[in-house]
């Protein structure tokens, strides 16, 4: 019923809290399953994992903005979370204290997205197992490998693509 890839997403985001994992996987199945619209929930979502991330290492601007526009897509498409397995009464007013969190600099805390279905809570935690980590932990502030993804990453294939989309934009100039 509900895509692998939100699977995985809501298990990485609510067990390791692996937000840039969170970020690429639904990326890739955005890029692949829709028409790419910047406001398709899938982006919303993505840009929910992203907010998170950057909150995480203190960069409160960059989390308000990302965490902003999720809100606005999320607010366009307010039917589809209940259709996405989560509780709205509790996942709308979280994103509003997200927000406040982030304006005001408050210190990073590890949330769980509301799952109301319990056939996706029961995916969700088989693929936390499945994956060696544990639903609902908070974040290991200490894991730079996961706090400082973008910094130790290999982004030789996001450099690729850049390169082959110049290429193909100068080639329809």
């Amino acid at each position: 019923m509900y895509p692998e890839q939100y699977i995985e997403f809501l298990a990485h985001f609510n067990g390791d809290r692996d937000y840039f994992e969170c970020h690429e996987i639904l990326e890739e199945y955005w890029k692949e399953s829709s028409d790419r619209s910047k406001d398709s929930i899938w982006v919303g979502f993505i840009l929910l994992a992203v907010s998170r991330y950057h909150h995480r290492r203190s960069n409160y601007n960059g989390a308000k903005r990302t965490l902003e526009k999720a809100i606005k897509i999320f607010t366009l498409h307010n039917h589809e979370p209940i259709l996405m397995g989560l509780n709205v009464d509790i996942f709308f007013p979280m994103l509003s204290k997200l927000l406040v969190q982030a304006e005001t600099e408050e210190r990073y805390q590890s949330i769980t997205l509301p799952i109301s279905d319990p056939s996706l809570y029961e995916a969700c935690i088989k693929e936390c197992q499945h994956k060696g980590f544990d639903w609902g932990e908070d974040s290991n502030l200490k894991n730079e490998s996961i706090i400082h993804r973008h910094k130790v990453r290999d982004r030789t294939i996001v450099i690729e693509e850049r390169l082959e989309a110049l290429k193909n934009k100068k080639g329809n100039e």
